[in-house]
């Protein structure tokens, strides 16, 4: 069984060897993992650890989304990076709705969207580990 340490080691090792396109699915995978935690903080009985525990976790999927927004290339992206932008925009909004209101129903939105962008950059990774080439609009370098 790995402790703490040993898990904060590899998680390290893990994100300074990742390629940036690898990072990027990294990011998604922890926005998903935060929505789905936030998601399952309704479900907690005591009222301030339910506030709590969706807050937080929403807090860092908005911290990921602007991330990943941060990550575009608008100069040399074109129509592609610009409506990323939007959807992530959009996405925000509603994370912000979403931790206001306390309701779970902006968070199935964003999770359902970001996991189908997440699933689609997997799926270029993989494309460019077989030497096909990146669209562009996305930021891949370090």
């Amino acid at each position: 069984m790995l402790t703490a340490k040993k898990l904060a080691s590899y998680k390290t090792v893990a994100v300074d060897t990742a390629s940036p396109g690898r990072l990027i699915l990294m990011l998604f995978d922890g926005a998903l993992r935060f929505l789905g935690a936030a998601e399952a903080g309704f479900d907690l009985a005591d009222e301030r650890a339910r506030n709590e525990t969706v807050h937080n976790n929403l807090m860092r999927t908005q911290a990921i989304v602007q991330e990943l927004q941060r990550a575009l290339n608008l100069r040399e992206g074109g129509a592609f990076a610009v409506n990323m932008f939007r959807l992530y925009d959009f996405m925000n909004t509603r994370l912000m709705e979403a931790n206001m209101k306390k309701q779970p129903d902006n968070i199935k939105v964003v999770s359902r969207l970001l996991g189908e962008i997440r699933d689609a950059w997997e799926q270029m990774l993989r494309q460019q580990a077989g030497g096909i080439e990146q669209p562009t609009g996305l930021s891949l370098s370090a």
